[in-house]
């Protein structure tokens, strides 16, 4: 069963692959367009909504990295998912570090990349689509930081008042799980559960970039922590 009306934009610059990717995912239900570079990549994000971007590496021009660090930074939280080079695991950590929610080494089975999308779509869709408060209700406040539970909203205050922090789904969804437990060290295990699900392939290091981002978002010196805490032989915490 496909996410109704998901719509997919794959950027990369193999045609073949392309080709490939707009028919099988388009018999899967989805509506799926196209793009070979980052210029017409960026005029269809304008002017058209998409559920999931995939997001090729290796591109000419400004290769995938560069546009995932570009979006992230001007605020889209679009979920990314980053097509990797083959055994290469320092493009798949450059890629979570600069704002992807999850990645997939070349050459891949399309039933594979399937699953991810879709696994994306309904974690974004269950974030999102609640037009009411969800059960997890309420905020936890934190420095000058306020995480609204039910809106999904991340405010921070400040001289001229309070204003939204920018978040990716991913990010939300691990800093909501560690807001909901606070005081209490939770292993990354326990927090791949608690925000992407049992069946999510994520992994250890996946989760410590992913509290690296949330760090750079929320505490004066990421280096020296004050929220986000590691505890050693454990995992992580959150101090409000």
């Amino acid at each position: 069963m496909t996410d109704a009306l998901a719509r997919i934009l794959i950027a990369d610059d193999e045609a073949d692959l392309r080709a490939l990717l707009q028919r099988y995912l388009g018999d899967q239900g989805y509506a799926v367009r196209t793009v070979d570079s980052a210029q017409p990549l960026d005029k269809l994000l304008a002017r058209e909504r998409f559920d999931v971007l995939v997001l090729d590496v290796m591109m000419p021009g400004e290769d995938g990295l560069a546009v995932c660090r570009r979006l992230r930074a001007q605020g889209e939280t679009i979920p990314i998912l980053m097509l990797t080079a083959r055994g290469d695991p320092v493009d798949r950590i450059i890629g979570l570090e600069m704002g992807a929610d999850d990645y997939l080494p070349k050459p891949f089975n399309p039933r594979e990349l399937l699953a991810r999308i879709q696994a994306l779509v309904r974690r974004q869709r269950m974030l999102g689509a609640h037009t009411g408060p969800m059960p997890e209700q309420g905020s936890v406040r934190f420095g000058i930081f306020t995480l609204h539970l039910g809106e999904r909203r991340l405010e921070r205050e400040g001289e001229g008042g309070s204003e939204a922090v920018p978040m990716t789904g991913g990010e939300f969804a691990l800093l909501q799980a560690l807001a909901l437990n606070p005081n209490r060290p939770l292993g990354r295990d326990r927090l791949i559960e608690l925000a992407h699900g049992r069946e999510h392939e994520a992994t250890d290091r996946s989760i410590d970039v992913q509290v690296m981002r949330l760090r750079k978002l929320i505490e004066d010196d990421s280096s020296q922590p004050r929220h986000i805490r590691t505890v050693w032989g454990v995992g992580y915490v959150l101090v409000p």
